[in-house]
Order: C-alpha cells, then sequence, then structure tokens
C-alpha cells in the first residue's frame, strides 16, 4: 500500500508536516516551549484553603485547561505533542485502510479513514506524552509559585470582576510564562470590565485580588 495512493493522502500530508516540524526543530526555528498560556492553567499551588463560591467558578473557567490536559497537552511542549500526534495519526491511518483492504477488498475514502484515525489517535497521544513527559528534560528554574504572582499586572480576559463573583485574568511571571488565575476587585465596589488591566495586590487561596491600574494611574503594560 502507497502512502503516497490518493487513498491515503491526509496521511501524507501529516507524514510531511511532522517531518518539516523535525527539521525545523533541529535547526533551531521550531518552539519547544509549549506557549504557557495552557500550562499555567494548572500551575497551581496545592495550599489553598476550602473551596468557596468563587473558587467554584474558577473551576469552571478552567475547564477548557482541564481539556487539554486530559489530552497530554502541557506534559510535553507543544511541538513535540505536534510531532507525537502527526507520526500516530499517520501510523493508525495506514493502519486502517490495510486493515480496509484486507476485510472488503479496498480502502475506505480518504475523509472518513482521516475521521477515524484522528479520534484513535487523540487518546494515543495523550497516553504516550505522559511518560514521555517524564523523560524530558525540564527547566526547574522557571517554576514559580502562585504567590509569587502577587505585585505584577494582568488583564480581565473572560467576563467582570466583582466581589464575590472572580473573572478570568492572565498574568505573566517574571519569567514572562502566562498564569490564568481568578480576580476579584480589591474595593468591595468596584466593577472591572473585560479587558481593563489590573495590578494584583493580595491572595486568598486561589482568588486574586486587584486594582485597575487606570485607578492607580499605573502606565499600561507593554
Amino acid at each position: 500500500m502507497s502512502l503516497l495512493a490518493d487513498y491515503n493522502l491526509p496521511f501524507a500530508i501529516a507524514s510531511g508536516l511532522m517531518v518539516l516540524a523535525l527539521v525545523l526543530q533541529l535547526i533551531g526555528l521550531g518552539d519547544f516551549d509549549f506557549g504557557a498560556d495552557i500550562d499555567a492553567d494548572i500551575d497551581l499551588d496545592v495550599d489553598a484553603p476550602d473551596f468557596d463560591a468563587g473558587a467554584v467558578e474558577a473551576s469552571s473557567a478552567g475547564v477548557g485547561g482541564a481539556i487539554l490536559t486530559l489530552l497530554g497537552l502541557g506534559r510535553v511542549p507543544l511541538m513535540v505533542w505536534i510531532m507525537v500526534f502527526l507520526l500516530l495519526f499517520t501510523v493508525v491511518g495506514l493502519g486502517i485502510q490495510e486493515f480496509a483492504t484486507e476485510l472488503t477488498g479496498a480502502p475506505l475514502y480518504a475523509s472518513l479513514a482521516a475521521l477515524f484515525a484522528g479520534g484513535a489517535s487523540l487518546p494515543l497521544t495523550a497516553m504516550l506524552v505522559r511518560p514521555l513527559g517524564r523523560m524530558l528534560p525540564h527547566d526547574e528554574t522557571s517554576a514559580v509559585r502562585l504567590g509569587s504572582l502577587v505585585g505584577r499586572r494582568g488583564i480581565i480576559t473572560t467576563g467582570k470582576a466583582a466581589r464575590g463573583s472572580p473573572a478570568r485574568t492572565k498574568v505573566r511571571d517574571h519569567y514572562g510564562h502566562a498564569h490564568y488565575v481568578m480576580l476579584e476587585p480589591h474595593e468591595d465596589a468596584s466593577v472591572i470590565q473585560q479587558g481593563d488591566e489590573v495590578l494584583l495586590v493580595r491572595r486568598e487561596g486561589n482568588v486574586f485580588f486587584g486594582v485597575p491600574l487606570a485607578e492607580r494611574k499605573l502606565a499600561p503594560m507593554s
């Protein structure tokens, strides 16, 4: 069975992309850092007190991050995850076409085989990257405690922050890695709108409290 046959076109493309990603990485153009907008969702301390209503909302806001974690994203650098997925997609897809040919005498339509291969490759990738992530070297110096984000600036990304109703906020640590936290206004009567920039002034458990930069007359983040 030829990889370049019409019915194997999705798998030929995937294998080509995998080789391209590998070459880019080898010559230093690939990004092996997982762009921390995702992995920061799970980079939380474990010393938080019991959850309250605000923490429940925080957990709902992290559903997307939980799904990504379930897929194995964040276990390894993004480029590694992509290459593993493309490899499995190609191998599984060719196997499906070989099996279909032996069973029925003809391969499946390329789109149908790609659908089956993609559905099977996602959980297989998640399973494979977990042990792979433990074998890859890690930069321990880039780890930060959640409390170290106090005093840094962020931006409200989802919803509006009011007392008792925290909003999802993006803040970068001193390494430049992005973290997503739940934030309420420091002042009881204050409401911070989506898109507003804030200064994180304190933390209680998993919830931060902040003030808008405009109220403190601080320069916006660059």
